[in-house]
């Protein structure tokens, strides 16, 4: 069981400590990773020593953003930090030795599973990024470019670029900051939300072709096989945001898709839904979590399985 910390003890935390470890979650998005090399960036413009363990599945859009924040192989931590992750089984496999010696989570997910020592907690925020904006804050007094780059990073890939229902005042305010910082918005809004490679554009036909509606067209359900993948030469880096498409469409509540992973018997299901509905309330009957308009799940099931069962938890609400 974590000890929560308020935002001031955290920084005082953080001043009082050196020699950082900061660990995001597996397959990471932008505002792990982005949240991850502002932190790094931050502590280390006070003098500290601060890196980002090395996660495997980081694709190439965001890389860039982490790779001068990667800590060497004989790097030796005392403390370690993770970020954006709610729980110490969503850490990537090569992290698995840290599992149970986390100093600090920093999180916005409100189903953190109060797994690491201490523990600071915001679910009002929309993206951890926000998080760490306000902890150098108080740590330096400023930002940096580099670190507003990365901040930048976090708060549009978690809102879609600032089009969610969960975008808060508080998140455009930073994000304003965040470019008067210097965090090239024009530039990273172009790479993140207006590039797409041909293969995902494939990826899309199939998915859209496929989508099937329930519920007199309020729940929309999308399908990722591997065949598509294989079909369409989609990578993971295609897979960036591809959950947001199903609940797109005009009348639905609930948008899901289903994605086989490395057999047909193993797939990831991301929920997106608007109110009355709960998305982490539906995944939570799987065992996942997230937050109210955004959760997700795996399961060692079938695409079919899986529908079968969303179904039947769907007609319960």
């Amino acid at each position: 069981m974590s000890k929560m910390l308020t935002l001031s003890e955290t920084v005082a935390w953080l001043k009082e400590n050196d020699d950082f470890l900061i660990l995001t979650h597996r397959r990471p998005d932008g505002d792990t990773l982005g949240s991850a090399g502002a932190l790094a960036q931050g502590l280390r413009e006070v003098g500290k020593s601060a890196y980002v363990f090395y996660n495997p599945e980081t694709t190439p859009r965001y890389a860039g953003f982490v790779e001068d924040y990667i800590a060497p192989d004989d790097y030796v931590t005392k403390n370690i930090i993770a970020v954006d992750t709610a729980s110490a089984d969503l850490l990537p496999k090569n992290a698995a030795v840290y599992k149970n010696s986390i100093s600090l989570c920093i999180d916005h997910h409100k189903s953190n599973m109060l797994y690491a020592e201490l523990l600071f907690l915001d679910a009002d925020r929309a993206t951890c990024g926000e998080i760490i904006f306000e902890i150098l804050m108080l740590i330096s007094g400023s930002i940096s470019s580099a670190t507003a780059e990365c901040l930048y990073v976090a708060l549009s890939t978690d809102t879609g670029c600032f089009s969610f229902g969960n975008t808060t005042a508080n998140t455009l305010y930073v994000a304003s900051l965040l470019v008067e910082a210097g965090a090239p918005n024009k530039e990273l809004n172009k790479l993140l939300f207006r590039t797409k490679t041909n293969a995902r554009v494939s990826l899309e036909g199939m998915l859209v072709c496929g989508i099937e509606y329930s519920f007199d067209g309020k729940v929309a359900i999308a399908s990722i096989t591997l065949d598509m993948l294989k079909a369409s030469d989609a990578d993971e880096d295609d897979m960036d945001d591809i959950a947001a498409i199903p609940g797109s469409i005009e009348g639905v509540y609930v948008g899901i898709t289903i994605r086989e992973l490395s057999s047909a018997h193993d797939c990831k299901v991301s929920v997106r839904t608007r109110a009355p509905y709960d998305a982490q309330v539906i995944c939570s009957h799987f065992g996942g979590g997230g937050h109210s308009q955004a959760a997700g799940f795996v399961a060692e099931k079938t695409i079919d399985e899986i529908k079968m069962e969303l179904m039947e938890v769907l007609g319960e609400m």
